[in-house]
């Protein structure tokens, strides 16, 4: 069963959905670094997602759409697929749940749950560490914070109601988060 990460930033979810990866074997589909490899592939798709990226555009729906399609059917059937930031509003979903369906991929998600306060400090503290720019300012942050909560958390919602989302404490540190997620992982087969 494949599995649709979420969180808050600075909820950790990016390292959880590595991590998950390299010890469950899943294939990775992380929004962002599929659309920078699909624009160094040199194909007609690859070609137009660069025209975008090089511009600083946002890549159209539709062509993400189908860039996630393209990712999704390359892989084997038996290989289990962890999505990070796919869907993250509810037209993506809407496409998405439509590409799964039709390609007869079942799905659960996971919710990362952090309080924002807690999330802010683990933001600034990375940033603190590793000198990155885009996450010192706290302005900034909490602008990504409200998208995520107008944009993403319908998106959660619609999926807690559908019965296909289990929520997991992120406090505490990555091996303790990493427990819970696999322990909640496990009991979806």
């Amino acid at each position: 069963m494949d599995l649709v990460l979420f969180g808050i930033q600075g909820s950790g979810k990016g390292t959880q959905a590595q991590r998950l990866c390299r010890e469950l074997g899943y294939y990775l589909f992380e929004a962002g670094g599929e659309l920078r490899a699909i624009a160094a592939s040199g194909t007609e798709l690859g070609e137009t997602v660069k025209s975008y990226i090089d511009v600083g555009k946002l890549v159209p729906f539709a062509i993400i759409m189908q860039v996630v399609r393209e990712a999704i059917v390359a892989q084997p059937p038996d290989q289990r697929i962890l999505f990070d930031g796919i869907p993250r509003d509810e037209d993506q979903m809407r496409a998405f749940d439509a590409i799964m369906q039709d390609v007869g991929r079942a799905f659960r998600c996971i919710q990362i749950l952090l309080d924002e306060a807690e999330a802010v400090q683990r933001i600034l503290g990375r940033a603190a560490e590793q000198g990155r720019a885009d996450d010192a300012d706290e302005t900034i942050i909490r602008k990504r914070m409200d998208t995520f909560r107008s944009k993403t958390l319908p998106v959660i919602q619609a999926y807690a109601q559908q019965g296909k989302l289990s929520e997991v404490d992120g406090s505490g540190g990555m091996d303790e988060v990493y427990e819970r997620i696999t322990h909640t992982v496990n009991a979806f087969t």
